[in-house]
This record gives structure tokens, sequence and C-alpha cells, in this order.
């Protein structure tokens, strides 16, 4: 095997020390570890909570709309509706314009589980805001928000 066909040590260190994909997996997950832990008593994910988070409008959303708003494929939408439907947090309606269709709203118990969850989403939001020096978070949230 010649040197050509091996990537060097170095070579791996300079991927892991500046690769934006693996770094941003790795805050990614940390993050959501992070807010996972203080949305357990609730028996919520962050992942829920930014479904129900999304779901939280004046009028019922479409499948596309929050597939497109949360950047998931609509089977996989569809996969984390079903524990939030099973609890009651949440109903999906046939469209009655086009049957093919489904509209997804909060009940009143999902209404009141991202009440009791969004104190916590503000400590948790602020404890990692207070992280960033000289505008680092607001500068993030752009900046991740352009890659999007």
């Amino acid at each position: 095997m010649s040197n050509a066909d091996r990537v060097t040590f170095e070579q791996t260190c300079l991927v892991r020390d500046t690769c934006l994909c693996l770094n941003l997996q790795r805050a990614a997950r940390a993050v959501a570890r992070r807010f996972d832990a203080a949305f357990r008593p609730l028996d919520l994910t962050n992942g829920q909570f930014s479904l129900l988070m999304s779901l939280n409008r004046p009028e019922p959303a479409s499948m596309g709309s929050v597939a497109n708003l949360l950047a998931m494929d609509r089977t996989t939408l569809t996969a984390a509706l079903k524990p939030l439907e099973r609890r009651g947090l949440v109903t999906v309606a046939v469209d009655a314009k086009d049957r093919r269709g489904r509209h997804l709203s909060l009940t009143a118990p999902g209404h009141a589980l991202l009440a009791a969850a969004l104190p916590i989403w503000q400590r948790e939001h602020a404890a990692i805001d207070a992280q960033f020096t000289d505008g680092g978070p607001a500068r993030l949230r752009t900046d991740l928000q352009a890659l999007a």
C-alpha cells in the first residue's frame, strides 16, 4: 500500500479540528443531551419539545410546513408524532380539502405540557448563552440559520 492510499494521522487531526460537520454534530449532541436531561421530569425529549413548539400556532399546521421547519422528512415526522398522539398531546386530522393531507394541532394537555416545559427551556437556554462571550450566541444563531 502506497502513502497515497492512506490518510495520515496529521490529516485526521486536521479534519477533527476543522470539520464543521463533525463539530456541529458534537455540539448538537451535547446540547440535545442537556435539554433531554432537563425535560426528563416532564417525560419529554428535546425533539418532542421542538415538535410541540412547532405546533403552537393559531391554526392547525400542515405536515409539510412542520417537516420543513424541523428539517425532517415526512416519514420521520410521522414517527415522531406517534408517541405524542398516543399521550393525547397532539391530534392529527385529515385535511377536508385534500384527504391525502394531514393537519396537526396541540390538544389542551399538549398546550399545558408546553407551558410547563417553556421555563425549563428558558433556564437551560440562558445557561448555555452565558457560556458565550462577545455576542457569541446571537452570532452563532445567525450563522447556523444561514447554513440551514
